[in-house]
């Protein structure tokens, strides 16, 4: 499948942490949420964020971990999102199913040319940026390296479509707010409390119900 025309990135969070990012006017990375002692509701897997925080480097950009940066998918419906529709996992003591998570998306053109525009540094990877395997890119002319058909996959039991689907996209240290599209939530009653959480945001992106995006 190729590159499409305009890809989309996807960032998870729980609808709680809404307000402070709003507070923020920024996501923030994991590197930068502890530097700044930002209250998080952590729903990923602690052992995972401390490899990415010290030892997986990006290699496209020398002397920077993956913790550093801000991570997106190039989908939503990610295989992280089903770890936490499932709520076994016994790495996560997160349990509450993915009913409270919430998607953010931006377009990665927009995205690429604020980032350029201000010397943030970015990058992409073709698979899961906390594996040894997985290989970094910068510039988009390599986005042809990302499985867009596993990207897309719905069925992704297999080992390898399973890894090629949750490539990333990497926004050095902080991702502005105003950059955030959409907000998908998977019921009414969690795009009530999205509302009321970004209601006094000078920033007022489109929130919408989007059962595709969920198990």
């Amino acid at each position: 499948m190729s590159v499409p025309k305009s890809p989309r990135i996807y960032h998870i969070t729980h609808v709680n942490n809404l307000p402070g990012i709003v507070a923020e006017q920024a996501l923030w990375s994991d590197a930068a949420r502890l530097a700044r002692d930002l209250a998080s509701q952590i729903v990923g897997m602690p052992r995972i964020k401390q490899r990415r925080l010290m030892e997986m480097e990006v290699t496209c950009h020398r002397g920077t971990k993956v913790g550093e940066y801000v991570p997106f998918n190039f989908c939503p419906r990610s295989v992280m999102l089903y770890i936490l529709y499932r709520g076994n996992h016994q790495d996560i003591d997160y349990r509450e199913g993915e009913g409270p998570i919430v998607h953010l998306q931006a377009d990665l053109a927009a995205t690429v040319a604020w980032a350029d525009a201000e010397g943030v540094r970015w990058a992409f990877t073709n698979g899961n940026a906390s594996a040894y395997v997985t290989r970094f890119y910068s510039e988009l002319s390599d986005l042809d390296q990302v499985d867009w058909s596993a990207v897309r996959a719905t069925d992704w039991r297999a080992p390898a479509t399973k890894e090629r689907k949750q490539a990333e996209f990497l926004v050095h240290e902080s991702f502005p707010w105003r950059l955030v599209e959409k907000i998908g939530v998977l019921s009414a009653g969690t795009g009530a409390e999205v509302n009321q959480a970004i209601a006094g945001a000078g920033h007022q992106p489109v929130v919408a119900i989007e059962p595709s995006w969920y198990y």
